[in-house]
């Protein structure tokens, strides 16, 4: 977990930007001592957005399975994973 000030935004902000492309994970600011802010680059929001929306489809189908509604094969699970997870690492 990394942790700045916030006036390190506002002094630094190419500084800031950086270390979030760097990262590659949330860079949390404070303000006198107390969170504020988390910062992050597009590309870490786009990914995390992909891997809670895969995340909420993976509960629909196994909300849907525990309710013994139709299910899906493993290898149409294994398909729809893949699609998934090449869409995170193609940016898309």
């Amino acid at each position: 977990m990394i942790i700045k000030p916030s006036a390190a935004i506002r002094q630094n902000y190419n500084e800031i930007a950086d270390l979030c492309r760097e990262a590659k994970e949330p860079i949390f600011l404070t303000k006198n001592g107390e969170g504020d802010l988390v910062v992050m680059d597009i590309d870490t929001f786009n990914r995390r957005e992909k891997m809670l929306k895969l995340r909420e489809e993976l509960l629909v189908v196994e909300e849907a399975r525990a309710m013994e509604e139709k299910g899906y094969s493993i290898d149409e699970v294994v398909n729809m994973m893949k699609k998934s997870v090449d869409g995170v690492g193609n940016g898309k």
